[in-house]
């Protein structure tokens, strides 16, 4: 499955919506996305499942790739 994970650069840093990030990562579970990411410094403020829809529609952005860690 892919996942969307938004997210702020710095954990320390309060979540401000205009300083969202976003990034694609594979993984089984939301679980395994937390893991991976958990060395990286990150302030994960949502996980989101993408359906093969949404999916379809996030591939279409120039900005679509999936990060591999």
């Amino acid at each position: 499955m892919i996942f969307k994970v938004l997210y702020q650069e710095l954990a320390s840093e309060v979540p401000v919506r205009e300083r969202t990030d976003s990034m694609y990562v594979e993984a089984e579970t939301e679980r395994q996305v937390r893991e991976k990411l958990k060395n990286e410094g990150f302030n994960i403020e949502y996980i989101q499942v993408l359906d093969e829809d949404h999916l379809e529609y996030e591939k279409q952005s120039e900005d679509f790739k999936v990060e591999n860690f």
